[in-house]
């Protein structure tokens, strides 16, 4: 027992000094980490701050997988950076994308981290406009770094994150809202300003639909062009299917390539993508119909009839849905109307549809029987006003009755109490 005690005490005085040391952090343990956390100069002290929440660093790639040299060699820079071990330090810009996709080119290696992710990136950004001038040594243009930041990378699904879609319109326009910068390209920046002004940009803030346009949308992400685009009309096709399928069996189709006008933002603009309305068929000074047909000419007359046909559709539809929504306050039961107007609602939005193919007899088939419909859900909701009202009559009268059989019953019961109990 003695001997075994005599043993323990002598391991405790030999492992003393080494409890004594300090303990180095997961951070520290990282050379790279613990000597630029400590430079004064800020650009190199700037990744040490942002990389922390970096998509990358979660994962478990650290500094040395981009930039090589030895993470170990605490307090050596010249070890920490030795070429011999594959030190790259700061990459030229012409060179980041061919830097990038040392791993996001590479099919196997990305797998390991997810299956799904694209591997033709680098290969994509060579056909846009940004990687030819790259290549023609332009260093201005954006490389990967422009749009995904540097040391601060996140998911693209990370709202935090530069290309997340509502951040994205954002993103480009640090350098295509940038006059200065843009001025030797003689191309706009007033993109951003404009599409603000927008119904995708409207349904992107504020009812929160990530799906809606916006700059990759249309003109690429890492390409030049989504695939297999030619015309800004199959752009505004990808999403507006059936309205593009309307338009090319058009009149306008035909006219508009003789023209040489682009389809769909002739009429509709390209950034500044305005909600369409029914006044746009009013063919007025400021209407895009006015851009070619002459007032008072036939073709805009059939635009305004047109347009009458619609508004008298969603004026039925209007007088419908205030009628029902009172009665529906009230407490009454809507819902049977309510879904038989679902009819018409969809008709409205089928003929707004074909007013692409500026035919009046197949706009009068989907309006005229809607508008019977809008007529019939407004009287039943009128009629259920009326049976409101006989309700509140009846409960008024039963009220009445009721508030009678209480006053009697007070007398009676008073009468009672005065008689007394010989009474």
């Amino acid at each position: 027992m003695r001997i075994a005690l005599r043993v323990a005490l002598f391991g405790f005085l030999m492992a003393a000094p080494c409890l004594l040391l300090p303990v180095p952090s997961a951070e520290a343990m990282h050379a790279c980490i613990d000597c630029h956390k400590g430079l004064k100069e800020e650009r190199l002290s700037r990744p040490v701050k942002k990389i922390a929440d970096d998509y990358h660093m979660i994962r478990g790639l650290k500094c040395q997988d981009c930039h090589g040299g030895d993470h170990t060699a605490f307090d050596n820079k010249e070890a920490s950076h030795s070429r011999a071990k594959g030190f790259l330090g700061k990459p030229k810009r012409q060179d980041i994308p061919a830097f990038c996709g040392k791993c996001h080119s590479d099919p196997r290696y990305m797998r390991k981290f997810n299956p799904k992710i694209r591997t033709d990136q680098v290969k994509e950004y060579y056909t846009s406009v940004h990687g030819q001038k790259l290549r023609e040594g332009d260093k201005h243009v954006a490389v990967c770094i422009s749009c995904h930041d540097v040391h601060a990378i996140r998911a693209i699904k990370d709202q935090a994150a530069w290309t997340y879609p509502i951040q994205v319109a954002e993103t480009c326009s640090r350098c295509h809202a940038d006059a200065k910068y843009m001025k030797d390209y003689k191309i706009p920046t007033d993109q951003l300003k404009n599409y603000e002004k927008s119904i995708h940009y409207e349904v992107l803030t504020k009812k929160g639909d990530i799906s809606a346009p916006t700059c990759p949308s249309c003109h690429g992400n890492h390409g030049a062009t989504p695939p297999g685009v030619d015309s800004v009309a199959n752009v505004c096709s990808n999403c507006h299917a059936a309205v593009a399928e309307l338009f090319a069996k058009s009149v306008h189709e035909e006219a508009f390539s003789d023209l040489g006008q682009p389809a769909c933002v002739t009429c509709h603009g390209n950034h500044e993508v305005l909600k369409p309305s029914d006044e746009l068929l009013a063919g007025g000074k400021d209407t895009p119909c006015a851009t070619c047909h002459e007032e008072n000419s036939s073709e805009l007359k059939k635009a305004n009839e047109i347009r009458t046909l619609l508004q008298d559709l969603a004026k039925g539809i209007d007088r419908a849905e205030a009628i029902l929504t009172r009665a529906e306050h009230a407490g009454m039961e809507v819902g049977p109307p309510r879904f038989e107007l679902i009819e018409a609602k969809d008709a409205l939005i089928k003929a707004r549809a074909e007013t692409h193919l500026v035919k009046v007899k197949r706009i009068k088939t989907l309006t005229t029987p809607a508008v019977v419909i809008a007529e019939k859900t407004v009287k039943k909701g009128q009629e259920l006003m009326v049976q409101l009202q006989f309700r509140r009559k009846g409960l008024a009268a039963s009220l009445l009755v009721i508030a009678a059989a209480l006053i009697g019953l007070f007398f009676k019961i008073r009468e009672v109490d005065r008689r007394g109990p010989s009474g």
